[in-house]
């Protein structure tokens, strides 16, 4: 099953900004992992009109959500505190595309 994860931080909170940039080499090293797995199809950071980070945009492929949730309890925005809110919903990549991901 492919997923669409939509991750806001802490937008207000102060040090949000420092916790993300801490535990980015941590994050983007595992979303390595993920991708040489094949649970990784996408992502990007969002950013505000500053060009500040204020989220993350990943489309993940994992057997089921459970799984998809296993690697939540490891991912290190949410270990460290960086997410405030993630929302994932199910997608389907489209075949334009499916082929740059194989």
């Amino acid at each position: 099953m492919q997923f669409m994860l939509l991750a806001y931080d802490h937008g207000t909170d102060e040090g949000g900004l420092d916790r993300r940039l801490a535990a980015r080499e941590a994050h983007i090293a595992l979303g390595d992992k993920l991708v040489a797995e094949g649970h990784m199809l996408f992502g990007t950071a969002i950013l505000d009109e500053n060009d500040r980070m204020i989220g993350s945009m990943l489309i993940l492929e994992y057997p089921s959500r459970a799984e998809l949730d296993d690697w939540l309890k490891i991912e290190p925005y949410v270990v460290q505190d960086v997410w405030k809110t993630i929302e994932v919903k199910p997608v389907r990549v489209g075949p334009s595309f499916v082929g740059l991901h194989k």
